[in-house]
């Protein structure tokens, strides 16, 4: 007969939901969370208990530690043996918990991340004072449950002494739940649980006057009171954990920063190699040499600087920079009442103190039976010593023990439990001290027995007890406190000249988007001359910058790049720059349309005037483009599609402004006309353009000067014209014709820039002619005239570029 098969036609989502639903419960009780009340996940739990049931205590030698896993995984935790290790480890590091709930011969990990030696090496025992976590268990203190296979017995909390949680701390992630408890002082957190047995409803305030906040196994200094009361208070709160660190002076007038403590959980391996990295990359210029000199008798970290470099600005940087300053968060969650519970400084103690209190009922209901079974079998053997004559006839009258026994309760009322004893005893114990002796033992069992009643009678009385064991276990294991608490979070302040010692260097960029700074020895040893780049390209940007200084790369895209000077790829002169794009990811189309640099973005009244190819324009404070993050291109001006940004200029708010269209219509207004508007805005329009117009000049004059700007266009004519020739007008209007429209193969102007006598303008084709005028032999042109032919645009081909250049003296091309 064949069995038959039942199916379940379920959605998937109800079965997932089931069974995460289940696996999520497990997770969150079983595995990632301590108990509120014993401070353990149940790894740790089952570890503790397997050695103690095993005496691998503190008192005896060290036991091998994979004999203790493979006991923990065969009859409490049936799990991989890495995890149980691992654990185990755990409890023994001293730079992980404040007090070691185990003591391990051999490697067990370093700082530095090391992993400890396989279990097979190392030895283990229970330390002392993780034998105050398991005190009294044997006395039905707590509740044992069937283990995994129901073939023995284990707690399900343990008795624990002192306040594990606190003091040890726990840190976990299970399905939907995180937990990050510091650990504490053994003694601020004791005071606090006395405070709090006197007072049951203190307030964090009052216990904050006793537990003054974490206190790391490894030191360091605490930053931020307000976020250690908040944690208190809410269970949540954030405080900054800094190394302890001195700058010390050394000879040769140097400086060198000594790191002694790390905040808790950094790895001291990798921060020194951070650090490293930095002096290597040249992103910090002043370090130079880190070592690491740590030994047997502490952590020892030695940043020596090179001359004249302050040590207190390096030390600033790397807090901020490295993992010698980070921030610590509170998550105070933990298992209360069988589910995840957000903890407050008051929950966590009165959790610890209603656990306190059921411990020790249990015990003393536990050793009152134990008296009083006691205190029977010495009632029997009083009176049996008092009739022993009569007793002995009894016994010997009977036939065997159970007889005896039924003979002595029948003939003088004794109970089978009394009988049992009588039968039992020694004949040397009939000797006549012995009487003495038992009515000495009996009047210790009616105190004990009075004590114990009376601690079961009266909650003061049982608080009593708990005070006093929690004493004992103050002035046992008290340390000194290790962190230093400090009020308020220090605000780090980095000066850029401590990172960046002061160089001149010369910035080049040019139109195809290769940037390079070049130190002013590779300049002058070229004369400036021969500037490594393409045959098509040309110098965008060329200034003598200090290191300290910024650079701000406009592009067609309405973008910008900040760019600090000092992070330019150092490259020779003769030798081509790095292209932008491998600085800083640009688009596909975008190229660079005008560079600026900046000692300080600091300027009153200065602004960054914008322009589009259709007319639109802005100004925003130059102050408003300093960014903390220049990974990207930064959104300087909103331009629609299909246009695209043309113009990028510093301006004051004491200039004017004239805009100049492809079809020579020109408008001339004071910048007061443009409002100031934010960074990312799209601007305003400048000049009314009609169908196929593009603006393609925008000059800043100065008010109450003859200036000229010299016009070129698409045929090849130049034009010097006065700009008074434009009369001011008002913003967004038509403008006036700078040159006579002619039917037949009308000039365009594709450029209109600004120069005096002293300048020349260089005129270059697609085909690389290049045609130099000098402005002072123009003859200067009215507003109608289309200037005069100086480049041939059908032999040399099409005009590409047009720049202003210092006129060379006169020895210079002699030479």
């Amino acid at each position: 007969m064949s069995s038959i098969e039942v199916f379940q036609d379920l959605p998937l989502e109800e079965v997932m939901g089931d069974r995460f639903g289940r696996y999520s419960k497990y997770i969150i009780q079983d595995r990632a969370l301590p108990d509120a009340r014993d401070g353990l996940k149940p790894v740790q739990r089952r570890i503790l208990y397997a050695m103690h049931t095993e005496g691998n205590t503190h008192d005896k030698p060290f036991r091998k530690s994979a004999k203790t896993v493979g006991n923990v995984i065969g009859n409490y935790h049936p799990h991989g043996d890495s995890s149980v290790y691992e654990a185990m480890v755990r409890m023994s590091q001293d730079w992980k918990a404040r007090h070691m709930l185990i003591e391990m011969h051999g490697n067990n990990g370093s700082v530095d991340g090391d992993p400890p030696a396989a279990m097979r090496y190392t030895e283990a025992r229970l330390s002392t004072i993780a034998a105050e976590m398991l005190r009294d268990i044997g006395k039905k203190t707590v509740e044992f449950v069937p283990n995994f296979d129901d073939q023995d017995m284990e707690p399900t909390v343990l008795p624990a002494r002192f306040p594990n949680l606190l003091v040890n701390g726990s840190t976990g992630i299970s399905a939907g739940y995180a937990t990050d408890i510091p650990p504490h002082a053994l003694d601020e957190v004791l005071n606090a649980v006395l405070m709090r047995l006197d007072k049951p409803n203190t307030t964090v305030d009052e216990l904050m006057t006793v537990i003054k906040g974490p206190d790391f196994p490894t030191g360091g200094i605490i930053q931020g009171v307000d976020g250690i009361k908040k944690a208190y208070e809410t269970g949540r709160g954030k405080i900054i954990v800094r190394a302890q660190a001195v700058v010390e002076p050394i000879k040769g007038g140097k400086e060198q920063i000594v790191i002694t403590e790390l905040p808790y959980d950094v790895n001291k391996a990798n921060l020194v190699k951070k650090i490293d990295e930095q002096r290597v990359d040249k992103r910090l210029e002043g370090i130079a040499e880190i070592r690491d000199e740590s030994d047997r008798t502490g952590l020892r970290i030695v940043i020596e600087l090179k001359k004249d470099i302050p040590g207190q600005g390096i030390l600033q940087y790397l807090f901020k920079t490295t993992d010698l300053q980070i921030a610590y968060n509170f998550n105070m969650i933990a298992i209360h009442n069988r589910r995840p519970t957000m903890m407050t400084l008051p929950l966590l103690l009165d959790a610890y103190i209603a656990h306190q209190k059921e411990v020790v009922t249990n015990r003393s209901i536990y050793d009152l039976q134990k008296a009083k079974d006691r205190s029977h079998i010495v009632d029997g053997l009083i009176k049996a010593l008092s009739i022993l004559d009569e007793v002995i006839a009894t016994i010997r009258a009977s036939n065997d023990k159970k007889d005896a026994k039924q003979n002595l309760q029948a003939k003088f009322d004794f109970t089978e439990i009394q009988a049992e004893a009588i039968v039992s005893l020694q004949l040397y114990r009939l000797t006549n001290t012995d009487i003495t002796e038992l009515r000495k033992e009996q009047d210790e069992l009616n105190k004990i027995i009075a004590k114990l009643e009376g601690i079961l009678q009266s909650e003061a009385k049982l608080i009593r007890v708990i005070k006093q064991e929690l004493q004992d276990i103050k002035k046992r294991f008290t340390e000194p406190r290790r962190s230093k608490i400090e009020q308020e979070i220090e605000e780090i302040k980095i000066t850029l000249d401590v990172l960046v010692p002061s160089e001149e260097v010369v910035v080049t960029v040019t139109k195809d988007g290769y940037i390079k700074r070049t130190s002013t020895r590779s300049h002058a040893a070229s004369n400036g001359q021969d500037c490594a780049m393409k045959d098509s390209d040309y110098l965008l940007y060329e200034a003598t910058l200090n290191t300290q200084h910024h650079l701000l790369l406009f592009t067609n895209r309405g973008n910008y790049i900040y760019q600090p000077v000092h992070e330019l790829p150092d490259i020779r002169w003769k030798e081509l720059g790095q292209h932008i794009s491998s600085i800083v990811p640009t688009g596909e189309d975008e190229a660079i349309i005008a560079v600026y640099g900046f000692a300080t973005f600091e300027q009153p009244n200065t602004y960054i005037l914008t322009a589009t190819k259709d007319g639109q324009i802005k100004r925003s404070p130059l102050v408003d483009y300093v960014v903390t993050r220049y990974s990207k291109p930064i959104k300087t001006m909103n331009v629609k599609a299909g246009d695209t940004l043309i113009y990028a200029a510093l301006v004051t708010d004491a200039v004017e402004l004239m805009l100049t269209t492809d079809t020579a219509y020109a408008i001339r207004f004071p910048i007061e006309e443009l409002p100031v508007t934010g960074v990312k805005t799209g601007g305003v329009k400048g000049i009314t353009l009609k169908e196929g117009e593009a603006l393609v000049g925008v000059n800043v004059l100065q008010p109450d000067e003859t200036q000229y700007v010299v016009i070129v266009t698409q045929r090849g004519a130049v034009k010097k014209m006065n700009v008074a020739e434009v009369e001011m007008a008002n913003r967004a209007k038509r403008g006036l014709k700078i040159l006579t429209e002619l039917k037949a193969n009308p000039h365009r102007i594709v450029a209109i820039v600004q120069a005096t006598d002293k300048e020349q303008v260089v005129i270059e084709t697609e085909k690389g002619m290049q045609e130099v005028l000098d402005v002072q032999a123009l003859t200067r042109a009215d507003r109608h005239s289309n200037g005069s032919f100086k480049v041939d645009v059908a032999t040399d081909g099409p005009i590409s570029h047009v720049q202003i250049a210092k006129k060379e003296p006169a020895d210079a091309k002699e030479s």
